[in-house]
């Protein structure tokens, strides 16, 4: 982002803004990742198959189904891919033990230790910091191309000065949403 590129301070704004969000969605997805003692299709999306030389998403070869809240059940439309699906779960290294019965693979989701727990929040909170910084620096950047604009532009002192009280607005509110999530996960993660 260049002060060049925007004529107005909103237009600063709402690119800012859009930048952050795109934040919130890569922040809930990463949280999507870390796993809560209960069995869900997220824990898989970023395991990708060998199917036929390219590597396709789980979803993409087969139903994944949660019969309950401890089993994950794979079955893929192929049959012959089986074990390369197996394989593919154990090397993304997310602590689970497929089992092949022969039509589908099934994944018990072990009960999390309390350590376990207390270090998933942990890595959670890792998380929503670096996506905190992230945010932050976002809300640097607007004000430095608003400064800019306020030389290069001739655009008035009143008018940058409330765009930059509006970008640390939109900052907060993000901030705010941030802190949100991570209460839901930290909640999620210690409830046995």
């Amino acid at each position: 982002m260049e002060a060049k590129d925007f004529t107005v301070p909103n237009d600063v704004n709402k690119k800012v803004s859009e930048k952050m969000e795109q934040i919130i969605k890569f922040f809930k997805g990463e949280l999507g990742h870390l796993r809560t003692g209960r069995a869900s299709t997220s824990i898989l999306d970023g395991v990708k198959v060998d199917y036929y030389g390219t590597l396709t998403p789980i979803n993409q070869v087969a139903t994944v189904n949660v019969p309950s809240h401890d089993l994950i059940v794979i079955s893929p439309w192929d049959k012959s891919i089986l074990k390369q699906i197996e394989k593919a779960i154990l090397e993304a290294n997310l602590g689970l033990n497929p089992g092949d019965d022969g039509d589908s693979i099934k994944i018990p989701i072990p009960p999390l230790t309390e350590e376990t727990r207390k270090s998933l929040v942990k890595k959670a909170h890792g998380i929503a910091e670096s996506n905190r910084v992230k945010i932050r620096s976002l809300r640097h950047d607007g004000r430095n191309i608003l400064k800019k604009m306020e030389k290069e532009s001739g655009i008035s002192e009143d008018d940058i000065e409330k765009a930059m009280k509006h970008i640390q607005e939109i900052t907060d509110d993000f901030i705010k949403e941030i802190d949100s999530i991570l209460s839901k996960k930290e909640k999620e993660l210690l409830t046995i």
